[in-house]
């Protein structure tokens, strides 16, 4: 397994998590990760196989581009080995996860996300009505020279204060999913991530798709 800093980071990451109900770590991943995951989503967005977004699930799903405008394509830690040191880091994060904070994590629902120029996805919450097995959202950004400028910020809504994240490669974003209402502001150009949740997932429920 990975191993991804010393256990005193973690701790101190823990608490700013459980303090500011979200954390942000830059250069998560290598360059050489940063690379070859965007050779990889190039590569699906080539080959089509993403799919419009939608809001919802199960019976309550639909798509509508005045709330959401990005497309997605669900990944899987099995067959895409392209991604497979990301899941591997992710697996590092559930374990720190499970050890300091005693949330019982045990899986992930993980996507490419791709906002193309002029998109954007409204101030919303990551859980279903129907299901609240979402935990902790995460996002690690995919994009290569953002400036300043470019939009696609991701703006949080915390108790007493908003806070604007930008978009940078190799930027990871932990949030509580029941906790951060949040926006993605309009891109002015492609945007880039994989952004899914930690689950909670006890024995016999199954993974919601799509999302």
């Amino acid at each position: 397994m990975i191993n991804l800093y010393d256990d005193d980071q973690w701790v101190n990451w823990v608490d700013a998590l459980s303090e500011q109900n979200y954390l942000v770590i830059d250069n998560f991943i290598s360059d050489e990760e940063l690379k070859s995951f965007n050779q990889f989503l190039r590569k699906e967005l080539n080959q089509e196989t993403f799919d419009k977004a939608g809001i919802g699930t199960l019976d309550q799903f639909q798509v509508d581009k005045k709330i959401r405008g990005d497309y997605i394509r669900w990944l899987n830690a099995d067959t895409d080995l392209e991604v497979a040191s990301y899941f591997e880091r992710l697996g590092v994060i559930i374990q720190k996860l499970n050890r300091y904070c005693y949330l019982s994590l045990s899986g992930s629902e993980i996507h490419l996300a791709h906002y193309p120029q002029g998109t954007y996805y409204k101030r919303h919450l990551d859980q279903f009505q129907q299901r609240n097995n979402r935990l902790i959202s995460v996002i690690l950004y995919l994009n290569e020279n953002w400036q300043e400028g470019d939009g696609g910020e991701l703006k949080v809504y915390l108790d007493h204060e908003e806070k604007t994240i930008q978009p940078i490669g190799r930027r990871l974003v932990l949030m509580r999913s029941n906790l951060v209402e949040h926006e993605v502001l309009m891109t002015h150009k492609d945007r880039f991530s994989i952004t899914g949740w930690l689950l909670y997932q006890p024995v016999g429920l199954g993974f919601l798709q799509p999302a």
